[in-house]
């Protein structure tokens, strides 16, 4: 309710005012402080007299700095086992089967893609001994711990289809009347 008063006096006579504003001249700036203003001071014979005047000594001070600049050496860094492939830089293909357009094709060693994950937790889920802990951190290339964790905090969802009720269980429910 408050808005369209609001926008009432906000929207009276908009192009009259814009139009006044636009036909103002320009707005004269705020008067300055004197001593602000370097044009004067460019304009007294001392001022332009000391900038012009070329002092001996500081002349002679300047050309005795001599600036040598030298790199550093460059050292190279000894890599050691630095540049070796770590867990996180082993790659290995992926174990998708006809879910191969869905996901990934290559994941580092030690984790396992989306699809894998819910692959592995649903063939646990159906045949938990066949598909022991052991089997899935061999197969994927994960730890034993991981894998133990990972089926004990995930479940796949179960999609369960009940029967539909038949119309004699519909119609012999009476419903309530409303008085």
């Amino acid at each position: 309710m408050g808005g369209r008063v609001t926008r009432v006096f906000r929207n009276f006579n908009v192009e009259n005012r814009a139009s006044r504003e636009i036909s103002k001249e320009k707005p004269t700036p705020a008067p300055r402080h004197r001593t602000a203003r370097l044009d004067t001071m460019a304009d007294s014979p001392e001022i332009r007299e000391e900038v012009l005047r070329k002092d001996d000594r500081f002349l002679t001070l300047l050309k005795d700095v001599y600036v040598e600049s030298r790199d550093p050496p460059v050292q190279v860094k000894d890599g050691g086992g630095e540049r070796l492939p770590s867990k996180q830089q082993e790659k290995r293909l992926t174990k998708l089967g006809h879910l191969e357009a869905l996901d990934v094709n290559k994941v580092s060693k030690g984790k396992i893609s989306l699809v894998e994950a819910l692959t592995l937790l649903n063939n646990h889920k159906l045949q938990p001994q066949i598909w022991t802990a052991e089997k899935i951190a061999a197969e994927y290339s994960l730890e034993l711990k991981d894998v133990n964790s990972l089926l004990e905090f995930f479940i796949p969802f179960t999609v369960m289809e009940f029967p539909k009720e038949t119309k004699k269980a519909i119609t012999s429910h009476k419903p309530k009347q409303l008085t």
